[in-house]
């Protein structure tokens, strides 16, 4: 008996640890970027649902390698998320399975938007061709949010997406979170009346902001029979929206928007300084001038530092169109480089362009930021390799016939996007203004605003009379990361900086050299089966060699 006491102590110290752990749950996340402990936002976006909230997890069943990492980390995501909301439960789906007892399941994901990735594998000089659904959908309550798992990137390899793409998880899952708990969301006005763009070439993007704000149109029409009525209107919204404005302003109406961002109201400008668009090439004959727009907006961006200036930027890094040759059945459509079309890259030196892709810009300008006391951060620039070209001029289809001389595009640099924030000072303090407000104020309080000079960026594409997803170019069947830096921008301009710093958080996945694994399988395959039996005949053999010098004597 006194010879099983340990034995004993040992079983009973462990059925006590166990017991324990049930009432007292610990982990520690020893990892250097914090890649197994969720961020607060994602932690009070799940706790603030109340009642089961089911995932269904599409991307299942056999699986590539990279899709079956990006998997496992979803799966490993969730269980951290479980851990802080008891009724959250996941289940896995494979519908390329299930598609073939249900067909129609494949066309019913495809309306909620959810398509397939096709992956291209090669094994043993084999290559195969999978489909595969990296999506996922949260059910809470009697509504639906879809996640994307997989994040496109354009040039990437398929290892830099999967990357990517389990970097974004925990934003992903914390972003559906959030649009399922918001009970009171904030307003948003559209302007209209002064020739912005149509609903429908705004339809994505305003449809992305509607998950997590209130949308409403609002004009400014009735701000020269009633300027006051028209501001304490506009001041019930917490932003306003400009989208491509081509009618100049008047001065009642820049009043009232000036006094609207001095009482606090945040501002989203997307400007066209220049009137120019591809459809004006097209309608003639493939040249057309290009000439300064006059919205009457110059004196009140400049008191905010800022000058919007009626030139276009050319660059070497661009996007392409589509040009077509011949004509009848003979027709071709060639995607040609396009420099008015500049394709831009964060330098992801703040919250709202981390972990943004490249933004499609068409026919931008430049703008100037000048001194004054508020600060100022340019969110985008131009390449390198990039010049501003002055107006008037003529533009012609011409320019994709000949080779471009890079020395002849300088300086670069260019600043598009710009962000101001500081207290704001109204711009037409100390000056005669165009209309009496029964309260003007001459400054206010903390504020920001964005100022983009390319009223396309938030338009989508339409197709058979349907908005397409914005960034997304029908043409060159190539995708643009203009969404996400818009709802990014509107986010940060409402101070819903919790999913932000989210996308902001970097993980660092440890990938396998491809070419190293072929080239060193068998050795490792060799060593993995060697190995361990090497060691269990040493084993065998000192066990054996011992008992022998034991009982010998």
């Amino acid at each position: 008996m006194q010879r099983l006491k340990p034995y004993i102590f040992a079983v009973a110290g462990l059925i006590l640890v166990n017991v324990l752990a049930r009432w007292a749950y610990l982990r520690w996340d020893l990892t250097e970027d914090n890649r197994f402990t969720l961020a607060p936002p994602s932690v009070q976006a799940v706790e603030q649902l109340e009642g089961p909230v089911v995932i269904d997890l599409l991307l299942d069943g056999n699986l590539p390698p990279e899709f079956a990492r990006l998997r496992s980390e979803a799966v490993l995501l969730l269980e951290q998320f479980a851990q802080h909301h008891p009724d959250l439960y996941y289940e896995g789906m494979d519908p390329v399975a299930e598609a073939a007892e249900t067909p129609e399941i494949l066309d019913r994901l495809q309306e909620m938007g959810m398509k397939a990735a096709s992956v291209t594998t090669e094994e043993g000089g084999r290559v195969s061709q999978e489909v595969v659904f990296p999506w996922a959908v949260v059910n809470y309550k009697d509504r639906s949010e879809v996640v994307p798992l997989l994040r496109n990137q354009l040039g990437a390899s398929q290892e830099d997406r999967i990357n990517r793409s389990i970097q974004n998880l925990e934003y992903a899952f914390a972003d559906a979170f959030t649009r399922l708990g918001i009970e009171n969301p904030q307003s948003i006005a559209v302007l209209k009346g002064n020739g912005e763009l149509e609903d429908i070439y705004l339809a994505d993007y305003l449809s992305q902001l509607g998950k997590y704000y209130r949308i409403a149109p609002f004009t400014l029409d009735s701000v020269a029979s009633n300027p006051g009525g028209t501001l304490e209107a506009l001041s019930r919204f917490k932003a306003v929206i400009i989208a491509k404005p081509t009618e100049a302003f008047s001065e009642g109406e820049k009043l009232v928007l000036d006094q609207f961002m001095v009482r606090g109201g945040r501002s989203l400008w997307l400007v066209d300084p220049v009137a120019m668009d591809m459809d004006s090439l097209r309608n003639q004959n493939g040249e057309a001038p290009a000439v300064g727009r006059d919205l009457n907006l110059d004196d009140l961006l400049f008191r905010y530092g800022l000058r919007l200036n009626k030139d276009l930027v050319a660059d070497l890094y661009c996007t392409q169109i589509v040009l077509a040759t011949g004509s009848g059945n003979d027709s071709q459509y060639n995607p040609v480089p396009w420099v008015y079309h500049p394709m831009v890259f964060s330098a992801e030196d703040h919250p709202v362009n981390v972990n943004t892709e490249a933004l499609r810009l068409q026919f931008a300008s430049t703008i100037d930021t000048l001194e004054n006391p508020y600060r100022k951060t340019i969110l985008y620039r131009s390449s390198p390799r990039s010049r501003a070209e002055g107006t008037p001029r003529m533009i012609g289809l011409d320019v994709v016939r000949r080779e471009p001389d890079p020395d002849q595009f300088m300086p670069g640099s260019l600043p598009l996007a710009v962000l101001v924030e500081g207290a704001f000072q109204s711009a037409y303090r100390n000056r005669v203004r165009p209309a009496e407000l029964p309260d003007f104020r001459a400054e206010g309080p903390d504020n920001k605003m964005i100022v983009i000079a390319d009223g396309d960026l938030a338009a989508n594409q339409i197709k058979d009379g349907r908005p397409l997803e914005l960034g997304y170019d029908q043409w060159t069947n190539n995708s643009y990361g203009n969404r996400d830096f818009l709802v990014n921008a509107m986010n940060y301009l409402l101070e819903d900086t919790g999913l932000i710093n989210i996308r902001n958080k970097q993980v660092s996945i440890p990938l396998l050299d491809a070419a190293r694994v072929a080239e060193e399988q068998n050795r490792w395959r060799l060593l993995n089966l060697a190995l361990p039996l090497g060691l269990l005949l040493l084993l065998g053999w000192g066990l054996h060699w011992l008992r022998r010098r034991r009982f010998s004597r």
